[in-house]
């Protein structure tokens, strides 16, 4: 009896403090509230009008005589970029070098929200002491065709990840009272003809596949800013999109912060006023010229636009200041500490896939190697800038082959052969040939050593915004370069550098050590050479399928990419990615969630806490995970759902719950994944309703979407 009064007192202290903390921040919102339409009051209209408009590349509003402070923007997500004149000139100050954080499919590929709210909460502070008050991060598209130059920027194929890491970026990030901007708002999947492309999707795909990360972000990430992608949606820019802006964005999910358009993604006044955006950025002056300028102030004086909009807008804008710069016990900040480095190499440690390793090369048995071949542009390239779009001005960047000699140049012989030149003029899809002299030198440095490092993939210019690749193909005819090589010497580890999936084929069937690699962020080099040396065990997995063949992804399967007479078509549907390979059981090169290790795990003891669930239930998973092998190390436990015998299309799989765990040599894990049972619906587009279909469900958990270790059937009332 003591025992139920004490847990009935709890409750009622918990529930207590609830109220009262809603109470609290209900006070305080309406206090805000009232700041701000006090403010309002004293705008003039000309005033409220230049709220809404850039006045510079990155920066907007301001009234000096009230104290407002501008919007501030800086462009992420790789970390807060190096301040620019206009004409996008760098202002060559000494004072704007940042961290450089490892690319967005990195970050996915770590499989670890802990780490995604690092990055944020570092960039944040970065931002916050560089003076920017709004963040242009983070960036998380779904990945539909493995080409779009910016998969690279964005997380990964698959909604459920994308939106865990979204939401915990959005978390870091707005804790040093900096605003997120999440994008971009929305289906913007291809970056040919970006500007002018109209995207037709069917209402279930787009709102199971495409808009959840975005909802998450705002819901539970409470994201202050958002940004519409340059497309248009059915026809309709997404900057004057009533259905993307006010239905569903700030109607269904309740957005209190501020529409913010793509630089140059705005193409109307009155419409995109009336439809939902509240503040036009671009980079070209003279900034009184554009829509939510002069025009603007033209169409409220002409009845076209009404003032209570205009008022709205401006209570949005000071909404977000009084979050950020406007805010009470404002953040200092901090930029390029031990700290941030740590976040940077401990992101681009746990992201570092390993492929294959069947010669068990890896990890490198550092005493019996005297000499290393390291050969490869990629071994000496920086990826802090390069393309089109975001960049930072890092204050350092270990690069592969530094990192390896920090790690092992007191006691091995490291040589260095550049083997391709990676240089790339943007846009200009170069025809590439193999350079006999460099392979040549490449070969002969592979023959003089115990054991070749061969670097290959893209770089920055390759893969960009702006542009999408002609195909998966390696460029700088790498592959000539890995044959001989591989050749030259048998024992020869590739790394792939890349921020989206390649065709390696070849290099799968004829080498038998793979790890791949990303645009990892200022301390790439020193995290790589640990997972080589084993100091790290690899525990990353791929946020995305490595088709086979380009013909094998379902928009190139159905030619639906990139689209005729600027539409396209998805004709994929939810069938996206993995989803698609899964369910068409098309081989893929490798598969979604895929991702080796030194150690073994073996799953064990999977079962479920009910049999039979309500739709308000939370189904509750426990699973044990031993350490086989010879190294400690982290494993991800991925929790797929299937359904049989739907009475709607339904994909083989899909991803509802995931966990990262690390597991010492010879122990045992024990592991609790929870689904709500509400997670299971379906869009029913009849009733525009989420649908939890009773019946028969199949829980599925494994290393990745193809090696599932452990099952088990719930039924759903």
């Amino acid at each position: 009896m003591k025992n139920k009064f004490s847990g009935y007192l709890m409750f009622c202290i918990l529930l207590l403090s609830a109220l009262n903390y809603t109470h609290a921040q209900s006070k305080t919102d309406k206090l805000t509230d009232d700041k701000i339409s006090s403010i309002i009051k004293k705008l003039t209209l000309e005033e409220k009008i230049s709220l809404l408009h850039a006045n510079g590349i990155f920066s907007a509003g301001g009234i000096k005589r009230l104290g407002i402070p501008h919007i501030m923007t800086d462009d992420g997500p790789l970390g807060v970029r190096e301040d620019v004149l206009e004409g996008w000139g760098p202002a060559n100050l000494t004072t704007d070098s940042a961290t450089f954080f490892p690319n967005g499919s990195a970050l996915a590929a770590t499989w670890n929200p802990d780490l995604a709210y690092r990055y944020g909460h570092d960039m944040g502070e970065e931002a916050r002491v560089r003076g920017k008050n709004v963040m242009l991060a983070p960036a998380f598209n779904i990945c539909r065709t493995p080409l779009c130059g910016r998969t690279y920027e964005y997380y990964s194929e698959d909604p459920f990840l994308n939106s865990r890491l979204a939401v915990q970026s959005v978390q870091g990030i707005q804790s040093q009272h900096v605003a997120a901007c999440v994008k971009h708002y929305a289906v913007n999947n291809q970056e040919i003809e970006r500007g002018r492309v109209s995207v037709d999707i069917d209402e279930r795909a787009l709102r199971e596949i495409y808009l959840p990360a975005f909802k998450a972000s705002i819901i539970e990430g409470k994201a202050w800013t958002i940004m519409s992608a340059y497309n248009k949606l059915r026809g309709v820019y997404c900057s004057e999109n009533d259905y993307l802006l006010k239905k569903i964005l700030k109607g269904e999910w309740g957005f209190k912060g501020i529409v913010i358009s793509d630089w140059g993604g705005t193409h109307s006044t009155v419409a995109a006023a009336n439809n939902g955006l509240d503040l036009e950025m671009g980079s070209n002056p003279p900034y009184n010229t554009y829509y939510f300028a002069d025009k603007l102030l033209d169409s409220v004086k002409a009845g076209k636009v009404s003032v209570k909009v205009i008022d709205e807008k401006v209570h949005r804008m000071l909404w977000v200041l009084y979050h950020t710069d406007m805010s009470a016990n404002l953040p200092k900040g901090s930029i390029n500490t031990p700290a941030h480095s740590k976040t940077a190499y401990d992101i681009a440690a746990e992201s570092i896939v390993l492929l294959k390793n069947d010669k068990h090369l890896l990890p490198l048995n550092t005493s019996a190697i005297k000499s290393l071949a390291v050969i490869g542009d990629n071994a000496t390239h920086t990826f802090h800038l390069g393309g089109f779009g975001a960049g930072v001005k890092a204050k350092y960047e270990i690069t592969a082959l530094a990192g390896l000699k920090n790690r092992l140049g007191n006691s091995i012989d490291i040589k260095f052969a550049q083997g391709y030149s990676g240089a790339y003029k943007f846009g200009s899809h170069t025809e590439f040939k193999p350079d006999a002299a460099l392979i040549q030198q490449a070969v002969a440095t592979a023959k003089s050593t115990d054991m070749a490092i061969l670097f290959v993939g893209g770089n920055r210019d390759y893969e960009s915004e702006s542009q999408d690749r002609k195909d998966l193909s390696l460029p700088f005819a790498e592959q000539a370069l890995v044959d001989a090589v591989t050749a030259a010497n048998p024992n020869t580890i590739v790394v792939v550098v890349g921020g989206a999936p390649y065709d390696i084929g070849k290099i799968k069937e004829n080498n038998h050590t793979i790890v791949w690699s990303w645009y990892n962020g200022s301390e790439n080099g020193n995290a790589l050479a640990d997972v080589l040396t084993g100091k790290i065990n690899p525990s990353g997995k791929l946020p995305f399928t490595f088709p086979a063949s380009l013909k094998d992804s379902p928009a190139h399967a159905l030619n639906a990419y990139p689209g005729e007479n600027l539409k396209v078509d998805y004709k994929e549907g939810i069938l996206v990615g993995y989803r698609w390979f899964d369910t068409k059981k098309i081989e893929p090169l490798y598969c979604f969630g895929y991702g080796l290790s030194y150690t073994g795990f073996k799953y064990s003891g999977f079962y479920t806490n009910k049999k039979s669930y309500k739709t308000t239930d939370h189904i509750t998973v426990s699973l044990k995970v031993k350490n086989t092998g010879k190294y400690a190390g982290k494993e991800t436990v991925q929790l797929y759902v299937s359904k049989t015998g739907s009475v709607v299309e339904r994909a083989d799989k899909e991803l509802k719950a995931f966990k990262k765990i690390s597991v010492a040599v010879g122990e045992t894990a024990a592991v609790t994944l929870s689904i709500p049972v509400k997670d299971l619906a379906y869009y029913d587009v009849k009733t525009s309703k989420w649908v939890v279909e009773p019946g028969k469900y199949k829980l599925l958990a494994g290393t990745s979407s193809r090696d599932i270790e452990q099952s088990a059937t719930i039924t759903v009332d």
